[in-house]
């Protein structure tokens, strides 16, 4: 009887300090060489074992100001010197990083990740497995990366792609008003709590 049981709402919640905690997310895209079929509806010309291109995402939880780098891969090497950029672009806003949350993902768990927290000061936060709701705003910010960018815009290829997130974050960030801040952007929000 338990699964006629409804469930319990969504636990939401909004850190207070910028830099309290950062979501990282990864989301892995497949290459193309030309304008795909979610522009234009034909599926006949995929661009088959293209390969793929990892977004790596970090969000800031108290602002959602967000960063985004295109990286080679999922491996602990490049999460760490995805963090290592993420928090320096961070800092440079005036935000200092005090917890990072992510998903059990390899490239999290590394040895290399890990010590890179460490040795840096910041605590680690693990979602459980299975459960991507527990980093929703990685989830979310991710979702609306697909949604309004890279689904959105016919781009002629993933190269094209690939150089556009720093233009669209600019926007994202700067001009984009969002609901849970009040419709605040990104850059507003972190204005008013500094």
């Amino acid at each position: 009887m338990t699964a006629l049981e409804p469930k319990d709402p969504p636990r939401r919640y909004q850190r207070q300090h910028p830099g309290e905690l950062i979501h990282l997310g990864i989301k892995k895209l497949a290459r193309f060489e030309r304008i795909g079929h979610r522009i234009t509806g034909d599926r006949r010309h995929a661009s088959a074992g293209a390969g793929y291109d990892c977004f790596h995402v970090a969000i800031d939880d108290a602002t959602l100001l967000a960063y985004v780098e295109v990286m080679p891969d999922e491996t602990g090497r490049s999460t760490t010197a995805f963090l290592v950029r993420a928090l320096r672009w961070f800092r440079a806003r005036g935000i200092r990083v005090e917890r990072v949350m992510t998903d059990n993902g390899s490239g999290y768990v590394a040895r290399l990740f890990r010590k890179a927290l460490r040795l840096l000061g910041i605590r680690h936060i693990r979602t459980r497995s299975d459960t991507p709701k527990t980093n929703g705003k990685a989830e979310r910010f991710i979702q609306t990366l697909l949604r309004e960018w890279a689904y959105a815009i016919p781009f002629s290829s993933s190269h094209a792609r690939v150089a556009d997130p720093p233009r669209w974050l600019t926007w994202y960030n700067q001009q984009r008003p969002h609901g849970s801040l009040g419709r605040r952007t990104p850059a507003q929000a972190l204005a008013g709590t500094t």
